[in-house]
């Protein structure tokens, strides 16, 4: 069953050696590290959020976009964002990609795309959609909790 796509969707090329994508064992090592869920941006938001007596669900599968932080009660869904992978400031910051421009760019393009479909698809469902910089979260935790905590306070929890 195929998906229809308001905008076209971007196609993000295959990463291997024979189209001209390589990576030094040494850049796979660093690439290996990089974790998608449980970082320290999420641990200290998700932390926050529970001392303020805020419970909820981690990497919701049952949502679409997988979302960090579920408030089902509230119908609330939080994303915590990595700048790189999710393209904080694009325009500006593409240029500055060196190496297989070719993949990494149509890639980081493609999860911006697929971030606006998540955000409307969630919306359309009824869910209140907040999404935060990883960078945002460590210098302005404070700001970021109260955001949510505030719209919680004035969303009538659903009955089950």
């Amino acid at each position: 069953m195929s998906k229809v796509y308001d905008e076209e969707r971007i196609k993000v090329p295959r990463f291997n050696e024979a189209l001209g994508f390589y990576t030094t064992p040494e850049r796979s090592k660093m690439m290996g590290k990089i974790r998608g869920k449980n970082t320290m941006p999420e641990m200290q938001f998700r932390k926050a959020l529970w001392a303020a007596g805020y419970r909820y669900r981690i990497d919701y599968k049952k949502l679409m976009g997988k979302p960090d932080i579920v408030l089902e009660k509230y119908k609330t869904v939080i994303f915590i964002d990595g700048e790189f992978w999710h393209g904080y400031q694009w325009e500006e910051r593409k240029g500055n990609i060196k190496t297989n421009r070719e993949f990494w760019i149509p890639k980081i393009e493609r999860n911006i795309q697929r971030d606006r479909e998540v955000n409307a698809a969630l919306k359309a469902s009824g869910y209140a959609v907040f999404r935060f910089w990883e960078k945002e979260i460590k210098k302005e935790l404070e700001f970021c909790l109260q955001q949510v905590i505030s719209h919680l306070e004035n969303r009538t929890p659903k009955t089950q």
